[in-house]
């Protein structure tokens, strides 16, 4: 028998309370025809998108908001510190007993991995979105919505982190990543597995997330309207060392090398980017590759060049991680740990 949950809401209510949190996407794109690929994105309003998908107020109380109306090639950090700030403003008053985020698919592993960061509660926080439009002959946005309704009002989805809920899988703000361009079975978390499953509303996990996230985390952006600059490089055959200087001179305070293999570049790289490091330059080694990990001082001599190894994250999200790290002062060792815990 469910019990009436304790928030600053109605007593009488029964059903979780659930805000939905819209910041445009394909979910909210339209195209012309249903039969086609091209479409304009982040175009539907929240309002539209939840009546669209009646169902869901048979598992919550909804209500939606709309942050942002962007396809999420154009998400930036402003539009990120509002939301994280809403959601922490929504659950640390009883307003809901959780969130759902919409979002672009193609940014939506970096908004969630930094939100993973900088949420301040246990609560349910959902992101999820479609790869196709809303006006798409079988659209994935309704049935997407719906299971992240499912799963935000789940009280075992609570202490899980940050998850994204698509194609009937529950992902791991930490682990998945986007590797297809257009399909539905885009998401993967390859490194550590899914966090579960959802089938038209039910839910079934596998295991919780076993790095520092949400109301664990040391990370607060409240109070600030942008994070220290850190470029992602691009590791290639011929590597041309000046994009490092040509990234430090255009003010970055660090830098991650998306490196060959094992997080590996080449000897003028290594050179370039020792000599930033000895000038107070972050250097974070991560991989283009797309699954594995980075290890410490394997090919590369990381102590001697005063590198992070990137540990299990991408280039992606090893930026998050180091823009958040350099909001304060750090001593180098200090932030490889932060790779190692996050």
């Amino acid at each position: 028998m469910k019990t009436t949950r304790k928030t600053g809401r109605s007593q009488k209510q029964t059903k979780p309370g659930i805000v939905i949190l819209a910041t445009g996407g394909t979910i909210a794109g339209v195209s012309r025809f249903g039969a086609q690929a091209g479409y304009i994105s982040a175009e539907m309003g929240i309002d539209v998108m939840i009546d669209a998908v009646p169902e869901m107020r048979t598992l919550a109380d909804i209500r939606g908001e709309q942050i942002a109306q962007v396809g999420s090639q154009d998400m930036s950090f402003a539009i990120m510190i509002r939301l994280v700030n809403r959601i922490n403003d929504i659950l640390a008053s009883g307003e809901a007993d959780g969130i759902v985020v919409t979002h672009g698919t193609d940014t939506m592993e970096e908004t969630a991995f930094f939100l993973n960061l900088t949420v301040k509660s246990r609560n349910s926080v959902v992101m999820t979105g479609a790869m196709r439009p809303s006006s798409a002959i079988s659209a994935d946005g309704p049935l997407n919505l719906y299971n992240a309704v499912a799963v935000a009002a789940d009280p075992d989805a609570a202490g899980r982190g940050v998850l994204v809920v698509m194609n009937d899988r529950i992902h791991g703000a930490h682990s998945l990543t986007k590797t297809n361009t257009t399909s539905v079975e885009t998401f993967l978390s390859p490194v550590n597995g899914l966090i579960g499953t959802v089938n038209y509303g039910k839910t079934t996990y596998f295991r919780k997330p076993f790095r520092r996230h949400t109301h664990k985390s040391e990370f607060s952006v409240a109070g600030r309207t942008s994070l220290p600059r850190v470029d992602i490089i691009y590791a290639c055959a011929d590597m041309p060392a000046d994009l490092i200087t040509c990234s430090i001179e255009s003010g970055a305070k660090g830098i991650v090398i998306a490196g060959d293999g094992n997080g590996n570049m080449n000897a003028a790289a290594l050179e370039t980017a020792s000599r930033a490091a000895e000038q107070g330059i972050f250097i974070v080694r991560s991989s283009r590759v797309p699954t594995g990990t980075v290890g410490r001082n394997i090919e590369v001599d990381d102590d001697r060049l005063r590198f992070i190894a990137s540990d299990e994250l991408n280039p992606a999200k090893a930026r998050i991680l180091l823009m958040l790290a350099l909001m304060k002062k750090r001593k180098l060792p200090d932030v490889q740990k932060l790779f190692y815990s996050y």
